[in-house]
């Protein structure tokens, strides 16, 4: 079991760098993995465009926790979360390192919030399926920092402008779900159909994009508190959590450009989100 004596500073490990961007991924369907298509292609630019990292730190939907979780393992198994998938997508590795000394700078930087330093959880496919992409070598050390779903979009957007040092420190941090997110109203007979969503899932996406451009986050962080179609895009708020993690990051002078912006099988979208 790691403890915080056996760990050193990240200063000893990470050198200070230029500020890294911060990412929003919509991560969607775990067949995004191994499958060929826009959104994929979507990634791959995007990492055409990002510096090289000293390590990553994600916020994924699929990791959901009374209380907060840093990973703290040095190689982290790679979690198959899912189910009725094609044998091929199981088989998937992702053997990136994970990095005990970011885990141990997270523990300290949050206080005063408990976090646990985790042993067991590793990367799930929230983390794995997309960042495969970004570093398809598993070249640069990856942790997971779960999201406490007693705590409201406040404290987890809060939460998040604590980990501001971080990206001096060449640490990417990404979250990942999906803005709209409604499984139960997907249509799966026009899956393949481009850009295609109901009426209230395009109204959602029309109405968060807006504010995502202007800049005005705090109808984004009260998400429960809006129209009807907010509520249908966000049922549950995991897959929704991510982008708090995101926008909490983003300083004034920064840019904010969404790409992979399209809606998907009805109920769903793919959004994601570069700030720097």
């Amino acid at each position: 079991m790691t403890t915080l004596n056996d760990l050193h500073s990240i200063s000893s490990t990470f050198s200070n760098t230029d500020k890294m961007p911060v990412l929003f991924l919509g991560h969607g369907s775990p067949m995004n993995a191994i499958e060929e298509n826009q959104f994929v292609t979507g990634f791959r630019n995007l990492a055409k465009t990002l510096p090289q990292p000293n390590a990553i730190l994600c916020i994924s939907a699929h990791w959901f926790t009374n209380g907060t979780k840093v990973t703290a393992m040095q190689m982290p198994r790679t979690i198959h979360d899912f189910g009725g998938f094609p044998q091929a997508l199981f088989d998937v590795q992702y053997p990136a390192k994970g990095s005990p000394e970011l885990a141990q700078e997270v523990h300290a930087i949050l206080e005063p919030v408990s976090i646990d330093l985790d042993e067991y959880w590793g990367l799930d496919h929230g983390a794995w399926s997309v960042i495969k992409h970004l570093y398809p070598e598993a070249n640069v050390p990856v942790i997971q920092l779960s999201i406490d779903y007693t705590k409201s979009g406040q404290y987890h957007y809060e939460l998040a402008q604590k980990l501001q040092s971080l990206r001096r420190k060449g640490v990417l941090i990404i979250g990942s779900g999906n803005i709209v997110h409604n499984l139960r109203l997907v249509d799966f007979q026009n899956f393949d159909k481009d850009n295609y969503g109901y009426d209230w899932a395009i109204e959602a996406r029309e109405t968060i994009n807006n504010y995502l451009l202007d800049g005005n986050f705090q109808p984004l962080i009260d998400f429960e508190k809006m129209n009807k179609a907010i509520q249908l895009a966000i049922p549950t708020p995991e897959h929704y959590l991510p982008l708090l993690y995101t926008l909490g990051l983003k300083e004034k002078s920064e840019e904010l450009n969404l790409f992979n912006d399209k809606l998907l099988a009805g109920s769903l979208s793919m959004t994601s989100v570069r700030i720097c």
